[in-house]
């Protein structure tokens, strides 16, 4: 094996991270700066504000990580950076600085899918974990604040190759937290805190329907075979249900009163949450989750049957989910399915995984030339 210290570069949204990994399987060093207090009064990123915290953060953030791993600019022996998909102006700050210091210290740059990153995060540490020998095919769900995908992922040679079959064709399921939280006055990141409410209300109380989705994307008839089945996602409905329910219900004094309490306290806890949301409240918080995390895993079970895969990893920001790594876990067993999923840590934006992602395209010597740029929507194939 090809010994190999590879510094990585994440800034895709609102995290500035690096890291450096050893040979795609030992992360030496793991550096986040989130920008979560910047976007909190907006109830979501605002990409101009992404962009500027990148810029502020960078350096320090790069510094940090080699410190923590005993390295230095010139010890590490490649960089490697987010190209996309992602915020454009967010993607550019760490595109310009990898170029640069690839270019000053003649080392080799190598350009990363940010989706690939996220599958390359489970992969990390099950070699850290010693299970080397993963069946194939593996189906990976990528799920988190902007993308909703399913992707048949296979291992030839030092190279993966992707089949993209599902994706979502409005929000993504992180985004439908995010926009379901702040419609609900619960706050920025949306996520961790409707897993949190969740556990108080009821599941079962409000029934929401499963999307049901009629007709093949114009873009998406032209690429796919028919012989090929899709399995998409759709997550407008569940938010406009949602927000229908709250319309019915009258519950928008109940918001206004919550959004005036919490917005005086700096740090609400989970009390502070409690103490501001009726029981009418935690049952819808309780059922929208229930309906997400039932869709994602139904989904998911139904595509790996029809491919006949022999694993499932499920990654990205909304795989911390706490529900739903219990049901696929639940539902994948009775199918006989192993499925793998990354450390909470490791699960949003990292740099880490960016590093471990770019290992085998250092053994592949696939490096990007110095012209390449950020693509906001980058396709991984």
């Amino acid at each position: 094996m090809t010994e190999a210290y590879i510094l990585g570069i994440e800034s895709s949204c609102d995290e500035t991270a690096a890291a450096v990994v050893r040979s795609g399987e030992q992360v030496v060093s793991n550096v986040v700066f989130s920008q979560i207090a910047t976007h909190q009064p907006y109830g979501g990123v605002v990409p101009e504000l992404a962009s500027r915290e990148h810029l502020r953060a960078i350096v320090p953030v790069v510094r940090k990580a080699l410190a923590d791993a005993g390295q230095s600019y010139q010890s590490v022996d490649a960089w490697a950076v987010t190209q996309g998909p992602g915020l454009a102006g967010a993607l550019l700050v760490g595109i310009s600085y990898a170029k640069a210091l690839a270019f000053a210290l003649e080392k080799p740059l190598i350009a990363v899918n940010h989706l690939e990153g996220h599958i390359h995060a489970v992969l990390l540490e099950e070699r850290q974990k010693g299970n080397l020998e993963l069946n194939f095919p593996l189906l990976a769900l990528v799920v988190s604040g902007g993308h909703t995908h399913l992707y048949l992922a296979a291992q030839r040679g030092e190279t993966w190759s992707y089949t993209n079959i599902g994706r979502t064709r409005d929000d993504a399921a992180g985004e439908a937290f995010d926009k379901v939280a702040k419609l609900l006055a619960l706050g920025y990141p949306g996520g961790p805190i409707i897993e949190r409410l969740a556990a108080h209300g009821n599941p079962r109380a409000v029934v929401f329907p499963p999307a049901q989705i009629k007709h093949a994307d114009r873009k998406e008839r032209n690429r796919s075979k028919p012989s090929e089945p899709r399995f998409d996602f759709s997550y407008s409905g569940i938010k406009t249900a949602v927000l229908r329910y709250v319309e019915q219900h009258q519950l928008e004094s109940s918001i206004a009163a919550r959004r005036r309490n919490l917005a005086s306290i700096e740090r609400p806890k989970l009390e502070d949450y409690l103490a501001n949301c009726d029981r009418e409240t935690l049952d819808l918080v309780a059922s929208f989750e229930r309906a997400m995390v039932e869709d994602l895993v139904a989904k998911t079970l139904a595509a790996a049957a029809e491919y006949a895969v022999a694993g499932l990893l499920v990654t990205g920001g909304v795989a911390a989910n706490g529900d739903l790594r219990e049901q696929f876990k639940r539902e994948a067993a009775k199918e006989g399915l192993p499925v793998y999923f990354p450390s909470r840590l490791l699960s949003t934006d990292n740099a880490a995984m960016i590093a471990a992602a770019a290992y085998p395209k250092f053994k592949a010597r696939d490096f990007a030339p110095l012209e390449f740029s950020a693509e906001a929507a980058l396709r991984l194939e």
